[in-house]
């Protein structure tokens, strides 16, 4: 298993790695909108909040020697499935492979984020 680290997308907020490589596949952990050159969450629309979390998944998935385009499987957690629209408009321009997906609302994501996805990839 091989850890993955980049600085161009947020450090862990916890004892987890950004992502990790194994069996050639690699397992991202949920990234949030915190923009990694500031270490702030500075977007507070679920529109800037998905740009920054699908920004922030590319910069792993490159660390990685992966892409968003190989993608396999995506989770999705919203903070209210009345922002599915809005957040599926912005994840489509990224996800333009279409990766099989899950997306639930849930109560409460780290930091009171809206948003909040992570990605199985080939390497």
């Amino acid at each position: 298993m091989n850890k993955i680290h980049t600085n161009n997308a947020p450090e862990a907020i916890g004892p987890y790695s950004q992502a990790v490589v194994t069996g050639g596949l690699v397992f991202t952990s949920g990234q949030i909108a915190i923009n990694p050159a500031t270490s702030q969450i500075e977007a507070d629309t679920i529109e800037g909040q998905t740009e920054q979390v699908c920004e922030n998944l590319k910069n792993v998935l490159e660390a990685a020697g992966s892409s968003l385009d190989k993608a396999v499987k995506t989770v999705c957690f919203l903070a209210d499935m009345n922002d599915f629209a809005s957040f599926n408009e912005i994840y489509g321009k990224y996800f333009t492979s279409k990766p099989a997906r899950s997306c639930v609302a849930v109560k409460t994501l780290p930091k009171n984020v809206l948003v909040e996805v992570d990605v199985i990839a080939e390497v």
